[in-house]
């Protein structure tokens, strides 16, 4: 045998031994099962924070995390003695007003005269009380004990009080000479104020009294009792977990035109049981979100979207942060 044909049968048989190797290939894409893609997701539920609106003290706790709180159970007690403070110099700035304008009404007799002197000895004595309480906070301040908004609170407290003061005397000293039309008017509309100064103290003494305002579950408590908390400064999270939803960030070539409204199953592995869930929104994540490469290839660039869902049903042990599977 020459050696040409020699060279040309060993090209034929590599030739089919190509062929059939390829033919192998296409049959095995064509006919074995390939892996399904997973997607993950994860339950979520609104919380909303429990927090003061004035520094104060905690006094009592009345709940522990994991309980289950319904629409105004009291949380907890909070203390703030300045607060408590002001209203007492408030109710005795609204009283002192209240009997001003009545004094204008009346007739200005000799007994007119010395109660108008006692209420403004009555303004006097609460003005030394609110002194008291601003020149204490004033101390603790300077020792670093409270903060800044406390001794401002006490220093109102204090200037309202003067004006008081000044107010009751001068009604004094009107009783003493007379009242006019404009200054009765004057004088109801100062009490009509002093009154609404109350109203205002008095909401912001309630704030003391933290309770529930939507049912959940207490998922984290951040102070103990007998610990300081700040104006605004959290005192625990709730959870609402009658309505929570899942998550999927998903790219678009796994979406197979999925649409709002459109209902799926997913796996739940911490429960072990499948549930039927419903689409309600699917948003285009943006280019800061994750996506996938495929330039390269000729192709395009493939997007993430957020798409979130909602059971159908109600599923018992259900928790925020368990997991969706999705094949």
């Amino acid at each position: 045998m020459s050696a040409k044909t020699q060279h040309n049968n060993i090209l034929l048989a590599v030739a089919g031994f190509t062929m059939v190797v390829a033919i192998v290939g296409i049959i095995g894409y064509f006919t074995l099962d390939r892996p399904q893609e997973t997607i993950q997701g994860e339950m979520e539920a609104d919380e909303y924070r429990v927090s003061s609106k004035l520094p104060s003290r905690v006094v009592k706790i009345f709940v522990k995390e994991g309980d289950y709180v319904h629409v105004g159970d009291t949380l907890a007690i909070l203390e703030s003695p300045e607060v408590s403070a002001q209203e007492k110099v408030a109710e005795a700035a609204a009283g002192a007003t209240d009997a001003i304008s009545d004094l204008t009404e009346a007739p200005t007799r000799r007994e007119a005269i010395e109660s108008a002197y006692q209420v403004y000895q009555q303004a006097i004595a609460a003005a030394d009380i609110a002194q008291k309480t601003y020149l204490r906070t004033e101390r603790l301040y300077t020792e670093g004990v409270t903060t800044a908004q406390r001794r401002d609170e006490a220093k109102a407290s204090y200037d309202a009080a003067q004006a008081a003061v000044k107010t009751t005397k001068a009604q004094w000293e009107l009783a003493k000479s007379g009242a006019r039309e404009e200054e009765k008017r004057a004088a109801k509309k100062n009490a009509e104020a002093a009154r609404q100064a109350v109203d205002v103290v008095s909401s912001l003494v309630k704030e003391n009294v933290q309770i529930a305002t939507q049912e959940g579950e207490v998922s984290e408590i951040y102070p103990k009792v007998g610990e300081l908390v700040g104006m605004g400064s959290p005192i625990m999270t709730i959870s609402i977990v009658n309505d929570m939803w899942g998550t999927f960030n998903i790219r678009e070539d796994q979406l197979k035109g999925k649409k709002i409204g459109d209902v799926f199953t997913a796996f739940i592995p911490a429960l072990n049981m499948d549930v039927k869930v419903k689409i309600y929104y699917i948003k285009d994540e943006g280019t800061y979100a994750v996506w996938k490469a495929t330039k390269t290839a000729g192709q395009y660039d493939l997007k993430t979207f957020e798409v979130k869902v909602r059971p159908l049903e109600h599923v018992d042990g259900l928790r925020p942060g368990m997991s969706l599977i999705v094949k």
